[in-house]
């Protein structure tokens, strides 16, 4: 039997004991709540609907969560925004034990193992999460095997960052270092071309071959890359701007530069 909605006084108190239990994170959004759900349903832990929330995509998130033993609440509107804050949460909040992060020891690891060449995404200080969380989109779009960023100036991967990754957060592991020009060089130790993305470097983007073991990095927002991390690249490119807009938001760049490889590995 479906519980009544409830309102904003004990969806707090719900919320404030389930999620204070242990350190974890909330999901919004029917696509990143689902994604958790098929991936490892084993690190969900409650599930909340605003009612009304009674279309086919809600009953078929709320079925899938039943049918993996998560417990459901049903909420009212008012109450899953005061628990969810300013995100558009699609009338869905998942509490979710938070995916390990990798380390360099992780990276390595998964490094070693792969079966064809490594497409990796460097995000130098990219604070934004709305821009983290769109490049986690594309990467896992064009197959990226993982996305690296450092301990400090950089976006965590929370809520917000998975809503906008819309489950990609699931599926694209995120390293984070503690030493990115230290990891950089690693990389090229270990056979990995490191390709800065600048918008004045006079090679193109179009014209790199890009046919490599790759790790493609792009610089924070506004600043770009730092000192030491250009240093380490092999080379840098440019995405050839032809129209009045002198520079891409770094998300935008990210995908046109991952799409650009994965095009070139497909001959």
């Amino acid at each position: 039997m479906e519980a009544a909605a409830v309102g904003v006084d004990a969806v707090a108190g719900v919320a404030g004991g389930a999620v204070a239990e242990t350190k974890r994170n909330l999901v919004y959004g029917l696509h990143a709540i689902n994604a958790v759900l098929l991936r490892s349903p084993e690190r969900m832990l409650e599930l909340w609907l605003a009612q009304p929330r009674d279309d086919a995509r809600g009953r078929e998130l709320k079925q899938n969560a039943e049918s993996a033993g998560v417990h459901v609440h049903v909420v009212t509107a008012d109450a899953l925004a005061k628990m969810a804050g300013d995100v558009n949460h699609q009338g869905a909040v998942a509490a979710v034990r938070p995916l390990k992060p990798w380390d360099e020891d992780d990276l390595t690891e998964a490094l070693q193992g792969l079966a064809e060449q490594a497409l990796l995404l460097v995000l130098d200080g990219v604070t934004d999460p709305h821009n983290l969380g769109a490049c986690l989109r594309t990467a896992e779009a064009c197959g990226v095997h993982a996305v690296i960023t450092p301990k400090d100036r950089s976006a965590t991967v929370d809520g917000v960052v998975r809503k906008v990754a819309a489950g990609a957060a699931e599926f694209v592991p995120v390293a984070s270092v503690t030493n990115l020009a230290r990891t950089l060089d690693a990389l090229k130790r270990g056979g990995i071309w490191v390709v800065g993305l600048d918008g004045e470097a006079p090679q193109t983007l179009y014209a790199a071959d890009l046919k490599r073991p790759l790790a493609l990095v792009l610089g924070a927002e506004g600043g770009g890359m730092r000192r030491l991390t250009r240093e380490r690249c092999d080379f840098v490119v440019r995405i050839p701007m032809i129209g009045q807009v002198e520079s891409l938001n770094v998300s935008v760049a990210a995908g046109s530069a991952k799409n650009k490889a994965r095009r070139q590995r497909l001959g």
